[in-house]
């Protein structure tokens, strides 16, 4: 089987059952395969003799007594393959934490942390990434993977447990708390975030790599920041625990504390955004013209509530010309009101469509793979809908509860990439086709 017939999309044969459907899941690829972490890593480092250049910056390994590397999030243990394949023995040590492994690795370590909700583990993983972290010198150049699921994976207390950081985050996912409110939290409930990985490196060389899964690529955000100078301070964090009355999850106030602020920690670090979610709307956009569809890319920093968003992309692909592909990218929120099971991307798909007519359709994609569920996300078009209503399914009832999952599982219309390794917030597709 010939490489180009390999689908990321694990059940793409089985969704694809109309030309207009086709045309969406082949975008949807062409957007996972722009972003994957290995051919990021190839694509911004390189290592020709003593020279490592990163994005044009070039650093001479010969002038570094130890190399090591760090790693959080989704994209670290595929980043430290790649960077182990390039560095080889140079490498003195490392640890990575992310959601998934596979033994590959040699010279760096690998754990497996939990996600979306802090762990004893995640204290644990992080510990060992700090113990590693401090053990530089001066002499020494450290590398840090910094991706999504890394403010969760940084979990290192002060005075609270994980369960008390977990109740919290709880309340404020529920309460519909934007990615940078919660994590100007985050930063402030741990020694990982917010600047103290850098911090802990001091005064070795830091050079951080970035993949962005935040809108507007804010690199202050990105995984709470764990190798950048902390611009918010204690007085924001209050500020946002406050505003959603997080005093009612049992958290207390006081565990709050301040990030480090001593610029000159910070003078040997420098962070690279080596992947942001334009870089796969762009190669979805490609794709879609050389389908031969108009495209454009409407927004990169989405946000705002699923089921408004998917109403108003509906409102938006309708006004448009047949054979018209319309690009988003971003993170929209969920405010949980209900016991069931789902995400933000198939919440928004679900609230589409209801309004779906017969030559639109509608889907938003977890970049990681996962939506909370084992979907990426789910088909809103008009044979999911008619497939609900031959069940008896009204979406309406499912969104009611928020539970998106199981009504796109009922169908199986539910889109499986399983884990992919990357991770650069949601890819949201609408389509208007041809009667």
């Amino acid at each position: 089987m010939g490489e180009e017939t390999l689908h990321i999309i694990k059940n793409f044969d089985e969704l694809a059952t109309t030309p207009a459907r086709t045309s969406l899941l082949t975008i949807a690829e062409a957007g996972y395969r722009a972003i994957e972490t290995t051919k990021v890593i190839r694509d911004t480092i390189l290592c020709a003799g003593d020279m490592l250049t990163v994005q044009g910056v070039g650093y001479l390994l010969t002038e570094y007594e130890n190399i090591y590397v760090l790693g959080v999030g989704k994209c670290a243990y595929d980043s430290a393959v790649e960077l182990e394949a390039l560095l080889g023995y140079r490498i003195k040590d490392g640890v990575v934490v992310d959601v998934r492994s596979d033994n590959a690795l040699t010279r760096i370590r690998s754990y497996v942390g939990t996600h979306p909700y802090p762990s004893e583990e995640n204290i644990t993983y992080t510990q060992e990434l700090l113990n590693l972290a401090e053990k530089a010198t001066e002499h020494d150049l450290v590398l840090v993977i910094v991706s999504g699921g890394g403010s969760t994976l940084l979990c290192q207390p002060a005075t609270h447990t994980y369960a008390d950081e977990k109740g919290l985050v709880q309340h404020l996912f529920k309460a519909g708390a934007t990615i940078e409110e919660l994590n100007t939290i985050r930063k402030h409930l741990s020694k990982a975030r917010g600047g103290y990985v850098a911090a802990a490196a001091h005064p070795a060389t830091v050079i951080g790599l970035l993949f962005s899964d935040v809108p507007g690529d804010d690199m202050k955000t990105i995984a709470s920041s764990p190798t950048l100078m902390d611009k918010s301070t204690l007085a924001d964090a209050r500020a946002v625990f406050t505003k959603y009355q997080a005093e009612n999850s049992d958290f207390s106030i006081e565990h709050l504390f301040e990030t480090p602020k001593d610029e000159q920690m910070f003078l040997h670090v420098r962070n690279f955004l080596i992947l942001k979610n334009a870089t796969a709307l762009e190669a979805m956009k490609t794709c879609a013209e050389h389908l031969g569809y108009r495209a454009e890319i409407k927004e990169t920093k989405l946000q705002g509530e699923a089921r408004v968003v998917g109403e108003e992309l509906v409102h938006a692909i309708r006004s448009a010309r047949a054979r018209t592909v319309y690009l988003y990218g971003g993170e929209t929120t969920v405010t949980i009101s209900g016991p069931g099971k789902g995400g933000r991307n198939e919440e928004l798909s679900l609230a589409a469509l209801s309004l779906i007519e017969e030559d639109e359709l509608v889907v938003s994609l977890a970049s990681d793979g996962r939506d909370n569920t084992e979907y990426a996300g789910g088909i809103a078009d008009k044979y999911t809908r008619g497939m609900a209503e031959d069940a008896h399914l009204n979406p309406k009832d499912f969104l009611y509860t928020n539970d998106s999952y199981s009504f796109f599982h009922s169908l199986q219309q539910g889109i499986k990439t399983g884990y992919t390794g990357a991770n650069v917030a949601d890819l949201v597709i609408a389509i208007k086709h041809e009667r």
